[in-house]
């Protein structure tokens, strides 16, 4: 049966007081691998169809990997996933993931089925899951009701894409993201506690993990090549701007979105993690998704011009990256700001740029912006940043004070 976390009861303030566990645990860890393996798969698809259908067919199929892993996410933010029967269980979405990730450059065309066969088996592991969490705390029933719909008609118009082709295949799948994207708009997280520091903690790691996946496009980019300046430059380049997007993240936004979810009223909780972790999260690991591709074609020529595409990828991703974090510190209470929006528009204003230099002179034109965007932050709002980094483990919403 499974078993409610354990741990202290500070991530809970006017809660039932149902114990939580702070940290992930290596299974799932274990998960996030057959994630990192995905993602690697998708700028796979993204390489072999340098085409904006390409790129349509690239964001759905991210679009449905990302919501089958943040519903297990979710979920074992309530249960443990070490224990008994969910060991076993969770075991099997793995390898259910791992046929979706295998079959994922292939999933608009001859691996389509096999695809969606596997995606119906991990919404299927994630319901049972969920109702066996139920028996054991009656307010989730409900919920786990509420999923059932959702999972059903996602796999059911996935299964239809496995066997038509052309436009209707692809309208399935646009319409097997937006059944995702409604589902927990429509469940409303009644009846979900959140473990703010697990939570936080399990979609930091995916952040992590897409930027570990440009870091695997610049090897793959790199592969087969000379070794001269140019392709060191361009894979110090790239480098750069991964570090960049990682600085953006982890250096203060993962500690203020933290504050502002242990310290939210629990009905408010659920809809504030939903909208920052769930749907927000989803755009960064999009945009890093994005780059990566851009990067891995960048490094295969780097003294050679960029088509449009690659160089839109390029620069719109790491724009739509940053895009997500303001949208982010605007649902945290934290005001527009100045820097990351700016950045935004600069990185999109330079893609007619990218078009006319080489790969290296466009790669190092989008990791000076990511550059002097972090210079920026740093030296404007040294006070702040000096303050949430050294109270960053208790740090306080009423600590923060947005800065204009």
């Amino acid at each position: 049966m499974p078993r409610h976390r354990t741990g202290g009861s500070r991530d809970t303030p006017g809660g039932t007081g149902r114990a939580r566990r702070e940290t992930a645990v290596p299974l799932e860890l274990f998960l996030d691998l057959v994630i990192v393996f995905a993602f690697t798969q998708v700028t796979s698809l993204l390489s072999a169809d340098p085409s904006w259908t390409g790129v349509v067919d690239g964001l759905l199929l991210l679009s449905v990997l990302w919501w089958a892993w943040a519903g297990f996410a979710r979920l074992t933010n309530a249960v443990d996933p070490e224990e008994g029967v969910v060991r076993i269980v969770i075991l099997g979405a793995i390898g259910a993931m791992l046929v979706m990730s295998l079959a994922a450059p292939h999933a608009f065309g001859r691996d389509a089925l096999t695809f969606a066969i596997a995606y119906v088996m991990v919404r299927a592991l994630h319901v049972g899951l969920s109702g066996l969490e139920a028996r054991e705390a009656p307010e989730l029933r409900g919920e786990t009701l509420r999923l059932v719909p959702n999972a059903a008609a996602a796999g059911a118009l996935l299964l239809v894409a496995g066997v038509v082709d052309g436009g209707a295949r692809l309208a399935c799948w646009a319409a097997v993201a937006l059944v995702s994207f409604l589902g927990p708009l429509l469940a409303g997280g009644r009846g979900w506690e959140i473990s703010p520091a697990h939570f936080v903690e399990r979609f930091g790691q995916v952040i992590l993990i897409a930027l570990g996946e440009s870091v695997v496009a610049i090897g793959i980019g790199a592969q087969g090549l000379r070794l001269d300046g140019g392709v060191i430059a361009a894979a110090l380049l790239g480098m750069t701007a991964v570090a960049c997007l990682w600085w953006a993240y982890f250096d203060w936004v993962v500690y203020v979105a933290r504050a502002r979810l242990t310290e939210a009223a629990p009905p408010e909780r659920a809809a504030l993690a939903r909208d920052v972790y769930s749907y927000l999260h989803f755009p960064m690991v999009g945009g890093i998704v994005l780059f990566a591709f851009g990067l891995k074609t960048a490094l295969h020529g780097p003294r050679h011009s960029l088509d449009i595409l690659p160089a839109t990828a390029l620069a719109g991703g790491l724009a739509l990256y940053l895009i997500a974090h303001v949208a982010l510190r605007l649902r945290i209470g934290g005001g527009l700001g100045r820097g990351r929006p700016v950045a935004a528009l600069v990185l999109v204003a330079c893609i007619p740029v990218l078009r006319v230099t080489s790969a290296v002179g466009a790669l190092g034109v989008v990791a000076a912006t990511c550059v002097l965007l972090i210079t920026y932050e740093v030296l404007r709002h040294r006070e702040p940043r000096a303050l949430i980094r050294s109270r960053r483990e208790t740090l306080r919403a009423d600590d923060i004070r947005p800065r204009r």
